[in-house]
């Protein structure tokens, strides 16, 4: 008896799956992953040890990639921006290296779209967002996810299958912490988390939002998903040969919705 979809495929085989928090980290490169215009100024370096970092041509905006493949989130993805150069950041978003690659790309593409529209424009978007918190948290509920609403001033949206969530602060007063958290796997012990602190626009935490809930599948091998939760994955349209067997492909997820952040 199949334990879960993956049991009777090679290490090594290629497979589409869903959902996309439960997917693993992916193919991790940090120059495909932020795709910024390096010919354009944006400085970028990268260490033989994999440790990156670039920077917009103003020098507002940095961000780095750590990797710590030996240690609990397998290093950070990390944005700071700043409202001049070499100050104190006014906002800055934290991925676990763990987090599937894809929603890290998703953000610094829509961060650079703000970059770029700041730029060509009066407004100042990076730091003065008008969107509204619904605008990245109501997609969650048409996709099924549970609402809980506490008195701390917190509201925390799962999963339909509980095994990914994100919590968004409400209230600012008195308060601590970042202003939006995500994280996916067993809340007790996720196998990522992503960090959103206050003053990050919230145009960025929607892209973010909207890329988990995609229902366009990720491209991983076998041995890439996480082992701890693959009974709760999809395999859509696998390819290459199983060690034995006949695939087995669970049901479709829901319907998709859009991912238009703006």
């Amino acid at each position: 008896m199949l334990t879960h979809p993956f049991e009777n495929l090679d290490p090594a085989q290629p497979v589409q799956v869903l959902p996309r928090h439960l997917a693993g980290s992916g193919a991790v490169d940090p120059r495909t992953t932020w795709a910024f215009p390096c010919d354009e100024g944006w400085p970028f370096a990268q260490t033989e040890f994999g440790a990156a970092a670039a920077f917009s041509p103003c020098l507002r905006l940095q961000i780095t990639y750590d990797p710590k493949p030996d240690e609990t989130g397998k290093g950070t993805w990390t944005i700071s921006a700043h409202r001049a150069p070499f100050t104190a950041p006014a906002w800055r978003i934290a991925f676990d290296a763990a987090t599937p690659v894809e929603l890290v790309h998703d953000v610094h593409t829509e961060m650079l779209d703000l970059y770029l529209e700041d730029r060509h424009s009066d407004q100042d978007r990076l730091f003065q967002d008008a969107t509204a918190p619904h605008e990245a948290y109501v997609p969650l509920l048409t996709r099924g996810w549970s609402h809980d609403v506490k008195t701390d001033g917190t509201q925390t949206f799962l999963t339909p299958e509980g095994l990914g969530g994100v919590r968004h602060r409400y209230d600012i007063s008195g308060s601590s912490g970042p202003a939006w958290r995500a994280w996916g796997g067993y809340p007790s012990f996720p196998h990522w988390k992503a960090d959103f602190s206050f003053g990050t626009p919230t145009t960025l935490v929607a892209a973010f939002t909207a890329s988990l809930i995609s229902t366009e599948p990720l491209h991983r091998t076998v041995q890439d998903v996480p082992v701890q939760t693959r009974r709760a994955l999809y395999v859509a349209t696998p390819t290459g040969k199983q060690r034995n067997g006949t695939t087995p492909v669970a049901p479709p997820p829901p319907a998709p919705v859009s991912s238009h952040t703006r």
